[in-house]
């Protein structure tokens, strides 16, 4: 199997949580896997690289880089061609003009040649039987299409969160004549499954192509068992509490804000939550922005309010980082169509939740019966600050065996449990069509 999955360990994204269990799913079933990704290089100039993550990666995994990267993430003003340097923002229109030339993706299009040459080169040394392309970037599909039409390799698309369907906002994110639609429905049409992160995006995607809906399949991302820590302390009242949001911060900074608002009204009227402290962990901005934003400036602002950014987390320290905090809080955009991968990591901590999110959203469905969630009150700082006392309360209330109901809760998202089934199935469903072919 070739498996596009730009983002693979050990790049510090989110996804590479998932990519990391859907090559080490396929190997168990058998699989020769080869990953096509690009040069951990190109990632320091992102989120940057965390090794922990690529210990538990299947040895039998087979990893090609590309020498890809993202032009407009640069630092080093010595590269910078003078239009650049004189005329950033002109540079940056024509960067993604150049990229549109080759796909309809502003940012990775013009990665395309070097993706379908680069899966091709990997065919003709280890013939593929299968190819699983992980989208974003879309241009991934790309590459699919073009070993289905030069050698007939089957493939499936692993959407996570879809491409047509605007996930914050709601709706199509492009109309069914654009150029970004032809390439979605003709790569779809032939792909042998779709794989969508929650059941809202599968209905879009089934609504959408009603002759491919048998094709669309729900994959969660749920948790790794490591992420989650092994014991919790009761927390000392008298001391405060110690609330925490592990994750990426790429929401606006208007909604930091609120969530930064209901904490302070939490404070003036809670003597508990006036004691405690708000500790943020995660990656900041990419490229120049990293940790040098309008995110960062709220923070040191609210430093005085006991709120501190303590930095990424490696992998390795995830689940003592939620060992060391008394509740958890729930950032998160979008509506019904996000789930995010965070919040099978929450549910399983054992810790209360506050939901800094809107009512409709998907992770409401998600939490829905955990015995520790404060509940959706949607984006009020108000509303948000209710829950934050009401979590307070929590911390100090729950008992070990609340908290033993909490993880029985989330036991169900284990992240194998969740991508087994789906790589079987996916395993099962391209076997008839190697038993017909060349090289079975």
């Amino acid at each position: 199997m070739i498996y596009l999955a730009i983002g693979f360990p050990p790049a510090a994204k989110s996804c590479a949580y998932r990519m990391r269990e859907t090559a080490n799913k396929f190997v168990e079933l058998g699989w020769d896997v080869t990953v096509l990704t690009i040069a951990e290089e190109s990632w320091e100039r992102e989120y940057g690289l965390d090794h922990t993550l690529s210990d538990p990666v299947d040895p039998r995994v087979r990893i090609v880089e590309l020498p890809l990267a993202r032009e407009d993430l640069e630092t080093d003003i010595r590269l910078f061609t003078e239009d650049r340097a004189l005329n950033p923002i002109r540079w940056m229109q024509r960067e993604r003009d150049r990229h549109l030339e080759h796909f309809p993706e502003p940012v990775f299009g013009g990665w395309r040649s070097a993706l379908e040459q680069g899966v091709v080169d990997i065919h003709r040394e280890f013939p593929a039987d299968l190819l699983l392309a992980s989208c974003a970037p879309y241009v991934n599909l790309a590459a699919a299409w073009k070993l289905w039409e030069t050698h007939k390799v089957p493939y499936a698309i692993d959407f996570r969160d879809g491409w047509s369907v605007d996930v914050i906002g709601g709706g199509e994110a492009f109309t069914r004549d654009s150029e970004a639609s032809e390439w979605e429905e003709r790569v779809l049409s032939d792909a042998v499954a779709i794989w969508c992160v929650n059941d809202p995006i599968a209905d879009f995607y089934r609504e959408r192509y009603p002759r491919l809906a048998e094709r669309v399949h729900v994959v969660r991302n749920g948790f790794d068992p490591d992420s989650v820590p092994e014991v919790h302390g009761q927390p000392d009242p008298e001391k405060g509490l110690t609330f925490g949001y592990l994750g990426s911060v790429n929401f606006k900074p208007a909604f930091l804000a609120t969530v930064l608002d209901g904490w302070r009204a939490a404070r003036e009227r809670d003597p508990l939550v006036a004691r405690s402290r708000f500790e943020i962990r995660g990656h900041i901005g990419a490229g120049a922005s990293r940790e040098a934003n309008a995110h960062m400036t709220l923070i040191r602002q609210a430093e005085s309010d006991g709120v501190l950014f303590g930095g990424p987390v490696p992998k390795a320290e995830v689940g003592p980082t939620y060992g060391r905090w008394d509740a958890l809080v729930l950032m998160l955009v979008g509506g019904r169509f996000v789930t995010s991968g965070k919040v099978y990591e929450f549910m399983a901590s054992g810790l209360p939740v506050v939901s800094a999110h809107e009512v409709d959203h998907d992770a409401s469905a998600v939490l829905a019966g955990h015995p520790l969630w404060t509940g959706a009150c949607g984006l009020d700082a108000e509303g948000i600050a209710d829950s934050f006392v009401k979590a307070a309360r929590m911390a100090v209330e729950t008992t070990p065996e609340q908290r033993a109901d909490a993880r029985a809760h989330a036991a169900r998202f284990t992240r194998g449990l969740l991508m087994a089934p789906a790589a079987e199935q996916l395993s099962e469903a391209v076997r008839p069509a190697l038993a017909g072919s060349p090289q079975a």
